[in-house]
């Protein structure tokens, strides 16, 4: 892995915090928004991680954390007209916490990528990105999102209107 630049590693901690605000918000809440102190920490270090991972050029060009960071920020802009402008009508609350609990699983793909690509130093638990271990990884974390984010709607879904 090539070594991480200061860019990189504010980068790295605006992505940390956000992964600790995002997983304390969705714990405490059950729904990231707004609203809350830690939901407002998690979106702007989301939107702060999203933006630095768009200059960060390690291999060269356009890779696939670029492609998270677009997906990311659509996902972010999604969820924010949706939580403003109720464009979706009754609906508008589920897709705010859709597109904001999407926004945590694209977070958690290079987390555990440059986790255990990079960690421990000096012998990383893995040492390809072809790795099925990985793969096995973004399964899990896909199956995790689909579990919290189907408890989240059917939380939301016996609130009040």
């Amino acid at each position: 892995m090539p070594e991480i630049t200061p860019l990189g590693w504010f980068h790295t901690a605006m992505g940390i915090i956000a992964l600790v605000s995002g997983v304390f918000t969705l714990a405490s809440f059950k729904e990231i928004s707004w609203q809350t102190r830690s939901g407002q920490i998690y979106l702007a270090t989301t939107l702060i991680t999203a933006g630095t991972a768009l200059a960060i050029f390690q291999r060269g060009g356009f890779g696939p954390g670029h492609g998270l960071a677009v997906m990311t920020l659509l996902a972010l802009v999604v969820g924010t007209v949706a939580a403003t402008m109720k464009p979706f009508g009754k609906l508008s609350r589920r897709v705010q916490a859709v597109s904001y609990s999407a926004t945590l699983l694209f977070h958690c793909i290079p987390a555990v990528t440059d986790g255990l690509m990079r960690l421990p130093v000096g012998d990383p638990v893995l040492t390809s990105i072809e790795d099925p271990i990985l793969k096995l990884c973004y399964l899990g974390l896909l199956g995790l999102f689909l579990v919290g984010v189907s408890l989240q709607l059917r939380w939301i879904n016996r609130q009040p209107a």
